[in-house]
């Protein structure tokens, strides 16, 4: 994952080392199943002032999709995103933390706007053995993240509890394999937002407000990532989701624009 790319649904935190200064980034994330196709260009801009600590802040857009192959009914801005980023690296043991925070200013007409702030706190550990790095992480929130491997065709709002553990395994030079299972668990009452139009029978096809099993979820998802160059990367993933009766082929591309501009460093 391109460095400083946090956005309103946080994603992992890299407990990796980075160079301190200026950071920014853009990144296209999709999703696309036989039921809809969801999009997303993140761009982000921050500052690591040391090496345990940064910032960032992002606009997400997005543009989501109906059941014909590479349909786009409809875009627009996302929710405007600021995080505070910690990371801790270890001999034994790295970890690191995100805390995002997102402003209620989307397009609510894609149904990416829960019409409330949203938080998101993620915490990962992971340690690498020769080529095998495997990982834990924990977190949370009162909305449901978005990832690379899966922009999920609806928005949430409610408190939950989301975790994911797996492995990512360096395969050769700059490419890597990886699997993970995630569970999300909500409590409390769940509100769920569509986006697009989706034939899939899980999906509501208008906002509707339950309990906590409305936006339960768990599932798996495999990828290979390629880091081609330093500011640049690539991935291709699987996602089932067994709550949703989902499966989405994702893919994600990114340039870590403060690496480009920077290339002596």
């Amino acid at each position: 994952m391109i460095s400083g790319l946090i956005q309103a649904q946080t994603k992992p935190a890299s407990s990796s080392q980075e160079e301190t200064g200026f950071t920014a980034s853009v990144e296209f994330d999709g999703s696309s199943s036989s039921a809809e196709q969801d999009y997303e260009l993140d761009t982000s801009v921050g500052y690591t002032f040391t090496r345990h600590f940064g910032m960032d802040l992002g606009i997400p857009f997005y543009f989501v999709g109906g059941s014909a192959a590479g349909s786009v009914t409809g875009s627009g801005m996302g929710n405007p995103t600021v995080d505070l980023r910690w990371k801790f690296p270890s001999s034994s043991l790295n970890y690191g933390s995100v805390l995002a925070g997102s402003a209620p200013l989307g397009d609510k007409s894609l149904g990416v706007n829960t019409g409330h702030a949203t938080f998101d706190w993620t915490n990962r550990f992971d340690h690498s053995f020769n080529r095998l790095t495997p990982f834990v992480e924990a977190g949370l929130s009162n909305t449901i993240a978005d990832t690379r491997l899966f922009v999920r065709p609806y928005t949430a709002y409610g408190y939950n509890s989301h975790f994911r553990g797996g492995a990512e395994l360096d395969v050769w030079k700059s490419i890597s394999v990886g699997a993970a299972g995630y569970d999300i668990a909500p409590f409390g009452n769940q509100t769920i937002i569509p986006r697009g139009r989706s034939n899939n029978p899980h999906i509501p096809t208008q906002t509707i407000t339950g309990g906590s099993s409305l936006a339960k979820d768990d599932g798996f998802s495999t990828w290979v990532d390629a880091s081609p160059t330093r500011y640049l990367d690539a991935e291709v993933g699987f996602t089932r989701s067994a709550q949703l009766d989902w499966n989405a082929v994702s893919f994600s591309i990114g340039l870590n624009v403060g690496r480009l501009i920077r290339p002596g460093r």
